[in-house]
Formats: structure tokens, sequence, C-alpha cells
């Protein structure tokens, strides 16, 4: 009898555990930076599963079929659509649950980028989670990132933002800075010799001092531009994903963009 009890107690146990399995709020997040949104907006009362590895990159990302599976299943899937990742838009089509579009009117998916439009969409995270009441803290945090932003690149002896491939549409737009992208919105687009001599003769002409490439992509073609034009190569990260090393290290949204602006600051000459 006593053998049959601890059975029944175990039993009830597991039974309680899947109950409050059930009744906790997972949110898929299809990029690093809205995996952290997720994460301040949601806090310990939601489990966020960003469709990512850490240090993988996003752009046309191939879904397994356990992934298309968690994104069937979860209460709230986020990401940005346009094109950006068409294995995600197409396993959101095929859900019913809710799901968030953060792009919203533009082409450029990297709203995060843009301190003002990324609180405007952590709002919206937060409306989606019933958190609209707590969010007023990590708003705040974004509009004082912008604010560090235009005073850092008020002042600048050169305003071309030189990148690897077409990601800071929306921070030039906001700084007004000007952007010349090496290879179009696809990091991994391999430009042929004529192309390249005229994105060479491109950034001659603007004036530039630096071409940027990011961690998560290859920099030979940077590295062979820069080369040509007689200018460095430095590190702009666009924050789809980092690092398992660097999240270790205490790295997030925040902090890389603060790294950012001192490069920009560095590139562009500000005083």
């Amino acid at each position: 009898m006593r053998v049959v009890g601890v059975v029944l107690a175990l039993l009830a146990l597991a039974g309680c555990g899947g109950r409050e399995d059930d009744d906790s709020t997972t949110v898929v997040a299809a990029v690093y930076a809205l995996a952290w949104a997720a994460e301040r907006v949601g806090g310990d009362s939601i489990h966020v599963v960003n469709l990512i590895s850490a240090g993988g990159e996003p752009h046309d990302v191939e879904l397994s079929p356990r992934d298309v599976e968690t994104i069937r299943d979860a209460d709230l899937v986020i990401y940005a659509g346009g094109g950006f990742q068409p294995a995600v838009e197409d396993a959101v089509e095929d859900r019913h649950g809710s799901s968030l579009d953060v792009l919203g009117a533009g082409e450029d998916p990297h709203v995060w980028l843009d301190p003002i439009r990324f609180a405007a969409a952590v709002g919206r995270i937060a409306e989606r989670l019933g958190r609209a009441d707590a969010v007023a803290g990590l708003v705040g945090e974004l509009r004082h990132l912008d604010e560090e932003y235009r005073r850092g690149l008020e002042r600048c002896a050169r305003r071309t933002l030189v990148t690897s491939h077409a990601s800071f549409g929306h921070l030039v737009m906001r700084y007004d800075l000007t952007a010349l992208s090496l290879a179009g919105r696809s990091p991994e687009a391999e430009p042929g010799p004529r192309a390249i001599e005229q994105v060479v003769e491109a950034v001659r002409e603007s004036g530039a001092t630096t071409v940027f490439t990011e961690p998560l992509v290859s920099d030979r073609l940077a590295q062979t531009v820069a080369r040509e034009a007689g200018v460095e190569v430095a590190d702009l990260d666009p924050i789809e994903g980092l690092s398992e090393e660097r999240l270790s290290a205490g790295e997030d949204y925040l902090s890389v963009m603060r790294d950012n602006l001192a490069a920009l600051r560095e590139a562009l000459g500000c005083t």
C-alpha cells in the first residue's frame, strides 16, 4: 500500500507540473534583439524561445520540424517581416495564435537599430503580453539611448556609413547619416568584379575612412573593398545574434548599441 501511495503521489505531482507548463506563456522570437525585448518586458512570467542559437546568423534561416512545431504552439511569435526570414514568415502564416511583425511599414527589418522605433515595438510587445503597465522603464532606457546617439553623432567630420550589408537603414535615417552598403540586404551576397570596382569608387568618393563589417558573417568582401579604397575595417554589430561567449561576458542589446556608437564616432570623426 505504501508503494501504491508513493506512485499515486508522484503521478499527482507530474500532473500538477504539466498544468503549470500549460499555463505558462511561451514567446518565440525570431532574432536576439526581439528575444531580449520580450524577456525584459515579460520578466519571469514568460518563457522566451530564441529561434536563432547563440552566434547563429538569422538571414534565410532554415527551420527544423521541431522549430515549426514550437512556432505553431507558441502563445506569441515576434518577428520582422519583409522577407528577412522567409521560413519564419511561412511558419507564422500556418499558425492560428497571436503573432507580431515588428517591421510594420518599410523594407529594412532591423527596427531595433533605431531606439525610437524599437521603443514603439517594445510597446506593442507589451500590449500583446498584457504588460503595458510594466514597460515604462525599458522605454525610458531606449529613449535615453536615443539621446546618447543624437549627442554623439551631432558633430561629425563625415556622415557616410559604409557597411557590409544594408542593415543600418533605420539608424542612418534617425541620425541624419548616409548609408553605403557593399552587398545589399544579404550579408552573404557576392558582387562580381565590376560591381566591386564600382563600390570601391563609391567609397573613395564618399570620403569615408572605414568599412564596417559585422561579427556573424565573413569579412572577406569588406577587407577587399577597404584594401582597394585605402581605408580601415572595423566592426559594427547589427545585433541579430550574440555569441555564447559574449552573452556569458554580460553583453546585451544596450551594451552593444553603445559599443556601436563608439565605433561610429571614431569612424565618422565626431567630436
